[in-house]
This record gives C-alpha cells, structure tokens and sequence, in this order.
C-alpha cells in the first residue's frame, strides 16, 4: 500500500465527504476582509456555501445593492483564491 502525508489523506477524505463545502465556508468567512474590505465585511450577517452557490446574508440594502453588482467578480476571486470551481453562483440574501 502507498504512503500518503497526512495532508493528502485529509483532502481525500473531503473530496468524498459532505464536509467539503462546510469547511470551504469556513474558509471563505476566514479570508472574507482581505477579499471584500473591513466595511463589506463588517456588515456581513453571514456566509453559507450550499451546492456550490454562496449565500450571502446582510441586512443592509445598499451594501446588498453592491454585493448584487459584484457577483460575478466575488465568484471569480473565490476560485481564483482556492484554485478552484468552489462557488457556481452568488446569491445576496
């Protein structure tokens, strides 16, 4: 049997798992100021990755009004940060 780091195993196993799209929402919500700004972040209610769309909730209508604006380059900079397909689409709650 081949050897693998314990690193390697980590990602296999969430590869196969549900766990996969939680742990990336903890991620996102980690880099989420240096991504956005303190602001967009600081009004931020919360952040959910479901199937691949990332659900933003804020109750503040202009900071939705921007975020709706910024869909597109949102998803981009998540899969252009994770190097990968994580988020399909943004939705502003």
């Amino acid at each position: 049997m081949g050897e693998s780091s314990i690193q390697e195993a980590m990602q296999q196993f969430l590869e196969k798992s549900k766990l996969k799209q939680r742990v990336r929402a903890l991620e996102i919500k980690d880099v989420w100021e240096d991504l956005m700004g303190k602001t967009i972040a600081k009004y931020t209610e919360d952040i959910k990755l479901v199937n691949q769309q990332l659900i933003i909730t804020t109750s503040m209508a202009p900071l939705k009004q921007e975020l709706i604006f910024q869909r597109e380059k949102i998803r981009n900079r998540i899969n252009e940060l994770f190097n990968e397909h994580a988020v399909k689409e943004v939705i502003i709650k």
